[in-house]
């Protein structure tokens, strides 16, 4: 076989393999602002939410195992991604015998994007519990992801008889970003947010998540965000965006980590530099930002009962950059 006719079935291969989120020519493919045009791993429910006088609709994803062992674990998704990342996550917990629920947050993946709504990790927590309370769960292993994780945090502090442990991915507001760079309003993010392309969202992520360090199989992550960018209504995304940027940068939990007492497992890349507002500041008060290593090591001291797992030339995802260096230990400490 030459080396033409081998590159058309790997690029075959790939295609088939692949969500679809590319059109014709390479283009990124539409996507509605609810995806209903993009296919999740595993079958999606809903629940009705009536909260601050809207009426809305939460999904999510209730994976049962052949071999329950009896414990459930609920993933919680990060700012810029949605439910459907943790599928190799959830695989794999299966097979270890776990339920796996993994929901998208209000103004996020397939859930609801309302006009107007008060964002606060107080809610968001509110409405995950809402979410177990429909499905009458009592006891949960919490997993969050970068944003997940501020979630996560608020959810253990606000529901401490419901969590067995606590597992928090790179999460973001392990520090206070008010105290280094200045205040955006709402309006300010809803600006950005509207010049947001397949270009910007790609680089951002290059720069922040992988430290310049790129794989083809990111790519689908990006064109999720930028097909959306591309729908008549993303305007109302774009406002719910800058809703929840305003709130991680306003909302830190850092302060109470110290309040935290289930168990909890810390997975941290060591090559993490996510902060939010590091653009807006000078470039010595920037490399202060987002240095993962030293504000692992400081959360986990903060945190009476808790374990750290530092993951080498790893960045803000390790469930996706290197999965093997993410599930071990995951899978150890909850068992």
């Amino acid at each position: 076989m030459n080396y033409k006719n081998t590159k058309n079935i790997i690029l075959l291969i790939t295609l088939l393999t692949t969500p679809f989120v590319m059109g014709q020519n390479g283009q990124v493919k539409p996507l509605d602002i609810e995806l209903n045009n993009y296919e999740y791993p595993f079958p999606v429910s809903y629940i009705n939410l009536n909260i601050q006088q809207e009426s809305l609709k939460m999904a999510y994803m209730d994976v049962k195992p052949e071999n329950p062992n009896g414990k459930i674990i609920i993933l919680l998704h990060g700012k810029n991604f949605n439910a459907a990342y943790w599928e190799q996550t959830a695989n794999e917990l299966l097979k270890n015998g776990y339920r796996v629920i993994m929901p998208d947050q209000i103004g996020f993946g397939k859930s609801s994007k309302p006009e107007h709504f008060q964002y606060s990790f107080q809610a968001l927590a509110a409405n995950t519990k809402a979410l177990l309370d429909e499905l009458n769960i009592k006891k949960v292993i919490i997993l969050g992801h970068s944003m997940g994780g501020m979630v996560a945090t608020r959810f253990t502090l606000m529901f401490p008889a419901m969590v067995e442990k606590l597992i928090l991915e790179n999460p973001i507001g392990l520090e206070d970003w008010k105290l280094k760079a200045p205040y955006m309003s709402v309006d300010e993010y809803y600006k950005s947010e509207l010049k947001q392309n397949h270009e910007k969202i790609k680089n951002y992520q290059l720069a922040n998540y992988f430290d310049g360090k790129w794989k083809p199989e990111y790519d689908k992550w990006v064109n999720i965000l930028a097909g959306e960018t591309l729908d008549k209504d993303y305007p109302r995304l774009a406002w719910n965006a800058a809703l929840t940027s305003e709130m991680i940068f306003t909302q830190p939990v850092c302060y109470e980590f110290e309040n935290i007492t289930v168990p909890t497992l810390l997975i941290i890349g060591q090559r993490d530099r996510t902060a939010i507002g590091k653009n807006l500041v000078p470039e010595e008060v920037r490399k202060t930002m987002g240095d993962y290593p030293i504000l692992g090591r400081l959360t986990a001291s903060k945190i009476k009962n808790s374990e750290l797992v530092e993951i080498d030339n790893m960045g803000h995802l390790p469930h996706i950059e290197a999965f093997d260096k993410f599930i071990i230990p995951l899978l150890a400490f909850i068992k």
